[in-house]
């Protein structure tokens, strides 16, 4: 694909919205789901330490 220049590429053709768009969407998605792993991570982590606390 040969774009005329920076708005011809970000105009995608009359695609744009849909295309930054849908990475857009994506890069949401990644980003909440990573904040979601770190943070049970850290409640499992917090938890067994609560659980070795009480037996010991």
């Amino acid at each position: 694909m040969v774009w005329g220049g920076w708005s011809e590429f970000w105009a995608m053709g009359g695609y744009g919205a849909f295309v930054w768009g849908a990475y857009g969407v994506t890069v949401a998605v990644l980003a909440v789901e990573v904040w979601l792993v770190r943070r049970r991570r850290r409640l499992a982590r917090d938890e067994a330490a609560r659980i070795r606390r009480r037996g010991a």
